[in-house]
C-alpha cells in the first residue's frame, strides 16, 4: 500500500528527520524584533530550498510589506483531485526571560522523549510535519494522491499585518478546495480538532467631566463624577442572567444545529470540570443562555477587561476625577458582523453622555469568527486518519477564543477550512518550550493517512 511505503520510509528516518528539524528550529526568526529580520528571512529561504528539494515547483519567499510568506505548489494530481492549501506558519516567540531556559533555546535538545527548542511546538512543526509527509510520498511513490498548495507564515505572532493584503493580491495563486490550517496540537493521549472560533472586537471608553481632578469636599453632589458614569455604564451592559443588553447585539447569532449541540452536551461534564480547576470556583454564570460550553464558545460575550481612574495610590486622596474609563472586549459567533457590532456598541455607551459628561470610545481590534468543518467528506477522511495512527478519532470542539487570520482566509478565499496540529507539548510561549517526538511523528503519519484517503474521494 502507498501509505505502509511512506509510513515505513518515515520510520526508517527518524533520527535524519529529526536532525534536519533540528537545522530549521537553530534558526531564531523571531518576527517580533526587528533585530531578528535577517533571520526571519534566513528561514523562508530554508522553506523555500527545502520544498524545492523535495519536489515542489514554483516555490519562492513572497515579499509583503513585512515578513516574507513563502509558497510552493506541487500541482501533478490532476484536474479530478482536490488542491488543499495548507498553512503554516515559521515566525516563533520571542525567548526571554532567557536565565529560565534549561538549555540556549535556539540550540535543539531531545530529553526524554521531549525536542527543546523556541518554536518546536509552535509553529514550525506544522510546516516541518507537512514536508516529511509529502517527502515520504513522493519519495515512495512518486507522486502526490493530491494537489498541493503551501503557504508558511513568517508574522503570525505578531497578529498576521501583511497577511490580508498578501492574500487580496494572491488570490488566484491560492485558488483552492480546501485550506487545511496546521497550527495547534493535540493532548499526548487525545487528538484534538477545533470546528469555530469566535471573533473579537476591543475598544476603550472614556468618560470625561471637569476640566481638572476637583475637591471632592467642594464640588462633590454638584460634578458629574466620570466613575460613577463609568460604573453605570459597565452596570447597563448586562442584566442579572448576563445577557448582553446592546440593543440588537444577538439578532445575527445563529442557533447550533444538532450534531453541534450533542458534541457540545458530550463535553458539558469535562469542562465544568474544567473550569472549577481553572478558576478555583464551584458555581459559575450559566442560565437559561445555554450550557457552560454553550456560553464560552456558541454564545457572544461583552467582557470589562479593566477600569480606570481617580486616585490609586495608598491612602485617601478626596476627588473629582477629570476623566475615568474602562477596556472591554466582545466575542462574536458565527454570522456576526465586528463592524455592525462594534457601531452598536458604540452608540449604546455614548447614549450616557450627558450635559455634565461625555463618553468617547476608541475604536480597537476586530476580526471576523470564523466555522470551520466538522462533518462532511473532509472530516470523515481527518477522523479516519486519526483512527489509523491514534487509535481513536479526534475530539472536536468549539474554541470560545480568536483566531484572526482564519477568518480572513475563509472570507477572502471563499473556501473550507479544517485543522490538523502536529504541536503536541508545550510552553508554546514560555521558556523551555518543547515537543513530544512521539505524538509528532504521528501527526506525521496522519498526515500521510489524511491526504491518502482525500485522494481516493
Amino acid at each position: 500500500m502507498t501509505v505502509d511505503a511512506a509510513l515505513a520510509w518515515v520510520n526508517d528516518r527518524h533520527d535524519d528527520l529529526l536532525a534536519r528539524f533540528s537545522e530549521l528550529l537553530r534558526i531564531p526568526s523571531v518576527s517580533t524584533d526587528p533585530a531578528y529580520a535577517a533571520d526571519v528571512q534566513r528561514c523562508a529561504d530554508w522553506l523555500v530550498g527545502d520544498l524545492q528539494r523535495i519536489g515542489f515547483a514554483n516555490c519562492q519567499a513572497i515579499a509583503t510589506s513585512g515578513h516574507p510568506v513563502v509558497y510552493g505548489e506541487w500541482l501533478k494530481a490532476g484536474s479530478a483531485a482536490p488542491t488543499i492549501l495548507v498553512y503554516a506558519h515559521y515566525d516563533v516567540q520571542p525567548v526571554e526571560p532567557l536565565e529560565l531556559w534549561k538549555n540556549p533555546p535556539f540550540e535543539p535538545v531531545l530529553r526524554d522523549g521531549k525536542l527543546y527548542a523556541r518554536g518546536s511546538i509552535d509553529d514550525k512543526c506544522g510546516a516541518f510535519a507537512n514536508l516529511i509527509a509529502f517527502e515520504a510520498l513522493l519519495a515512495t511513490t512518486g507522486t502526490l494522491p493530491v494537489n498541493i498548495k503551501v503557504i508558511f507564515e513568517g508574522e503570525e505572532e505578531t497578529g498576521s499585518p501583511s497577511m490580508e493584503p498578501f492574500v487580496r493580491e494572491y488570490q488566484a495563486l491560492l485558488a483552492a478546495d480546501l485550506m487545511l490550517i496546521c497550527d495547534g496540537g493535540s493532548l499526548p493521549d487525545q487528538p484534538l480538532m477545533f470546528y469555530t472560533a469566535r471573533g473579537i472586537i476591543g475598544a476603550e471608553v472614556k468618560v470625561t467631566g471637569p476640566s481638572h481632578d476637583l475637591h471632592s469636599g467642594l464640588v462633590g453632589g454638584a460634578v458629574q463624577n466620570p466613575i460613577h458614569v463609568v460604573g453605570n455604564i459597565i452596570a447597563a451592559l448586562h442584566d442579572e442572567t448576563g445577557r448582553i443588553q446592546i440593543p440588537g447585539f444577538y439578532a445575527d447569532v445563529q442557533t447550533p444545529s444538532a450534531t453541534e449541540q450533542a458534541l457540545m452536551d458530550a463535553q458539558e461534564q469535562d469542562f465544568f470540570a474544567m473550569l472549577k480547576n481553572e478558576s478555583g470556583r464551584e458555581s459559575f454564570w450559566a442560565n437559561e443562555l445555554g450550557s457552560l460550553v454553550a456560553r464560552t464558545t456558541a454564545l457572544p460575550t461583552c467582557d470589562v477587561n479593566g477600569i480606570w481612574g481617580g486616585y490609586q495610590g495608598a491612602g485617601t486622596k478626596t476627588i473629582i476625577p477629570a476623566e475615568a474609563g474602562f477596556k472591554v472586549t466582545m466575542r462574536l459567533v458565527a454570522n456576526q458582523d465586528p463592524q455592525a457590532v462594534l457601531e452598536s456598541f458604540c452608540q449604546f455607551v455614548q447614549g450616557f453622555t450627558s450635559s455634565t459628561a461625555e463618553v468617547h470610545v476608541t475604536k480597537g481590534q476586530t476580526s471576523y469568527p470564523v466555522n470551520l468543518l466538522y462533518d462532511g467528506p473532509v472530516i470523515d477522511a481527518l477522523q479516519a486518519a486519526f483512527e489509523a495512527t491514534w487509535g481513536k478519532p479526534a475530539m472536536l470542539y468549539r474554541q470560545g477564543g480568536s483566531v484572526p487570520i482564519m477568518g480572513m482566509f475563509q472570507r477572502e478565499l471563499g473556501i473550507d477550512l479544517a485543522t490538523l496540529g502536529f504541536g503536541t507539548g508545550d510552553n508554546g510561549h514560555a521558556p523551555n518550550e518543547y515537543l513530544l517526538v512521539d505524538a509528532f511523528f504521528r501527526g506525521v503519519a496522519t498526515a500521510i493517512h489524511f491526504y491518502t484517503r482525500m485522494g481516493q474521494q
